[in-house]
């Protein structure tokens, strides 16, 4: 095998006198933190309040970190039936309580193929994670649901008043998962008062 084959392919460089020795690999820092969620809804305990099932998974800030929760464990199709991943910007709870999300909202898409699921979610975090919006400090985060029916993929903000800012990443996001059907805005305000929110803006 070449010399240079072997550098390109495992991180090794050759020392004098053909000797071998493994590069040190420095991981790929993200501008931000990112934390995992899990929340299975399939078994609500009698009388519990909604998000008593959430639980914090992993928070991460590497690329190579990503990778390996998301191969491993971070896919929508291996969820359960009633069950949400979320991935959120570490200090912020998926919560409408939360100060961050207090006075936000989120943009909707559903689906009806799983895989079609994973290759929303999938390209919604690499765009998150990459910093790909241009409004990126107005994201909180991203919510995959998989349900009986169809499956949503969820992406929430902060300020659900400022329309030109909402609109503007609802444009980017259906590039970035390749959605052509109009998506929704929905308020969280709204959202506590009604089970179905109409949607505020759509694009």
């Amino acid at each position: 095998m070449a010399e240079e084959e072997v550098a390109g392919g495992g991180g090794l460089e050759s020392m004098g006198g053909g000797e071998m020795v493994e590069e040190s690999k420095q991981p790929h820092r993200l501008e931000r933190k990112w934390t995992f969620w899990f929340d299975n809804q399939s078994k609500p305990k009698q009388g519990a309040a909604w998000g008593s099932s959430l639980r914090k998974a992993h928070t991460f800030d590497t690329v190579e970190e990503f990778w390996c929760l998301y191969d491993q464990i971070f896919r929508p199709s291996k969820l359960v039936g009633n069950a949400d991943f979320h991935c959120f910007k570490a200090g912020i709870e998926p919560k409408w309580e939360d100060p961050e999300c207090a006075n936000g909202g989120k943009w909707s898409v559903t689906s009806s193929r799983k895989a079609n699921l994973d290759t929303m979610w999938l390209e919604t975090l690499m765009a998150l994670i990459g910093e790909q919006f241009d409004e990126s400090d107005e994201i909180c985060g991203v919510v995959a649901s998989v349900r009986q029916r169809q499956d949503k993929l969820a992406l929430w903000t902060k300020t659900a008043t400022n329309e030109a800012v909402q609109t503007s990443i609802g444009r980017k996001w259906k590039e970035i998962i390749d959605v052509t059907d109009k998506i929704q805005y929905s308020f969280h305000d709204d959202s506590r008062r009604e089970k179905s929110a109409r949607g505020r803006y759509n694009v």
